[in-house]
């Protein structure tokens, strides 16, 4: 997601009181708006399931942002950002695009050896380390107590789903195993640590800019290495890859990044990012729906903390 204008790379932690008195209050059109994108995110893990069903994991993470650098190269040119970077942001891109291979390739690799709604329960605790490095580390923020709250939940909903992963069901297509579960849970961290990454080199480049070149810098480093260690299956390309890849690269990592751009360009970051609790929801939901995963009660459980966890730490009371 991202902050307010869009300063943080497609995804936001706020904390702290907003100034309401800057910003439009959210109508029926901009929640609607909001509730699609976060919906949209959802289904993610899943889109990702059923590309990696053809496809090796790398090779997937590089067709995706190889598509949303299309995307983004479009936007820029609409919205008149520099196509082109200068000095030190070209290291700060390389830096962000270095990132984004780890944490897409940890992301794809973890999905495989897990399961959608794993993954999207877990990717989704970068809440938790974002929020608890500003507060508890460099004490930029100061968490109120349900924040506190929140923490906390999100941490024992990943605790929770980690140490069951290997409590298998024959009924799922995807099997959890705890091997996949650590390295989602990585992918969250990494994740977090990119967002706290890109709010600092948003000072050196304009954000539309920097998403572009982190974009095409990691699509590179994922095709590199998807040549250099994968090998294809052979499986034929069939639909639902299909779907899924053009899902993935244009609708989330293109449409998505533009439609929340657009919502922060008028509502606050503390606004637009609490509706950002229903993803994990939606994610099980859709990995239930479409992947047959298991509708295990810690899975529920766990899904419910970090969507409470997420809720609580973004929302913010008016003074």
């Amino acid at each position: 997601m991202t902050a307010s204008n869009p300063k943080q790379a497609r995804a936001t932690v706020a904390v702290g009181p907003p100034n309401f008195e800057t910003h439009a209050p959210m109508g029926t059109v901009s929640v609607s708006l909001a509730l699609l994108s976060v919906v949209l995110w959802g289904g993610t893990a899943v889109a990702n399931q059923f590309a990696i069903d053809v496809y090796p994991p790398l090779f997937v993470g590089a067709i995706r942002f190889g598509l949303a650098a299309i995307f983004m190269l479009v936007w820029c040119s609409l919205e008149g950002s520099p196509l082109i970077l200068q000095g030190k942001q070209w290291g700060v891109a390389l830096l962000l695009g270095c990132m984004m291979f780890v944490q897409i390739g940890t992301f794809n690799f973890g999905t495989g050896l897990s399961s959608a709604s794993h993954a999207t329960v877990l990717v989704n605790s970068y809440v938790f380390w974002v929020a608890a490095y500003e507060a508890l580390i460099i004490r930029t923020i100061f968490l109120r107590w349900y924040q506190t709250l929140g923490l906390f939940l999100a941490g024992a909903g990943v605790i929770l789903l980690v140490s069951t992963a290997d409590a298998g069901h024959a009924s799922a297509m995807d099997q959890p195993t705890l091997r996949g579960d650590l390295i989602l849970a990585l992918s969250g961290l990494t994740l977090g640590v990119k967002i706290l990454v890109v709010k600092w080199a948003t000072k050196y480049a304009a954000p539309a800019s920097l998403i572009l070149w982190h974009d095409i810098f990691g699509t590179a480093l994922l095709f590199l290495f998807s040549g250099l260690f994968e090998t294809h299956s052979g499986v034929p390309l069939n639909t639902e890859a299909v779907i899924a890849l053009l899902f993935g690269g244009v609708v989330i990592s293109g449409f998505c990044f533009v439609l929340n751009a657009k919502l922060l360009q008028k509502h606050g970051a503390s606004q637009v990012s609490v509706f950002s609790f229903v993803t994990p929801i939606c994610g099980i939901l859709l990995a239930y729906l479409l992947r047959g995963d298991h509708l295990s009660w810690w899975l529920i459980l766990a899904g419910v903390f970090v969507a409470a966890g997420i809720f609580l730490v973004n929302y913010v009371a008016k003074p």
